[in-house]
């Protein structure tokens, strides 16, 4: 879980609180599920393991987790993206901003775009081919209210899979900032079904080596996402 990266010594509860609510967010732990053990998460995050349950209870209180003891115990997540309605999308663009908003879809496009022909360039093992193909028939499969957290691990692993930090912590980044937005875009079948040619389009690309194919695939999928986004605000 690339989003759960060592943090700074200076702010280290803050930004504590900052690794785990992206890892809660983006669906990289889903509702339900509990985050890795305490020692390995403060190792993970290169912190003590008093600072990491100052930011578990902080979370705790906010009512992200639920923090259960005992032999079967952990930190479980219980943060549910809010269903949204009609006028949730265009109070997430208002929040944040058409300029920001801009920036974040271009900043998206390019870091994306290149995750995916970085990988397409790449050497890759049958264990990161047999990942993305089970990324991609996960996503292929997924409920409705399951199909946004799928949506984000399978563009994650593409930067993932690459073996670069940098890249995927910026990819991860990216796509935190619009979460609230492709989470208030209504589910419609056709996009769906368009979405699922593309990204097939992507790992096939990826899978055949060639870089310029899985750019192209890539950014034709954000544009996609990006028009989308702009038809229900117009």
């Amino acid at each position: 879980m690339t989003v759960l990266r060592p943090v700074r010594a200076g702010n280290a509860f803050e930004e504590t609180v900052e690794r785990l609510l992206q890892a809660i967010k983006l669906g990289v732990v889903a509702p339900g599920d509990k985050l890795p053990p305490e020692r390995e998460l403060a190792v993970q995050l290169g912190i003590s393991r008093v600072t990491l349950r100052e930011a578990i209870r902080a979370l705790q209180d906010a009512g992200y987790l639920d923090v259960r003891r005992g032999r079967y115990g952990g930190a479980f997540v219980t943060y549910v993206p809010p269903r949204p309605g009609p006028a949730d999308l265009r109070k997430a663009v208002a929040d944040m901003g058409t300029d920001d908003l801009a920036d974040a879809l271009t900043f998206r496009l390019a870091v994306e775009c290149g995750a995916a022909q970085a990988l397409a360039g790449m050497e890759l093992t049958g264990g990161q081919r047999d990942t993305l193909r089970r990324r991609l028939a996960d996503l292929d499969g997924a409920s409705l209210e399951d199909y946004r957290r799928l949506d984000t691990a399978f563009h994650l692993s593409i930067a993932e899979l690459t073996g670069s930090a940098l890249l995927a912590s910026a990819c991860a980044d990216a796509r935190l900032r619009v979460s609230d937005l492709l989470n208030a875009i209504p589910m419609l079948q056709v996009n769906l079904d368009h979405a699922a040619a593309q990204h097939r389009a992507i790992v096939a690309a990826i899978l055949a080596g060639d870089p310029e194919g899985a750019g192209r695939a890539m950014g034709e999928h954000l544009e996609g996402t990006a028009a989308l986004l702009r038809g229900f605000l117009s």
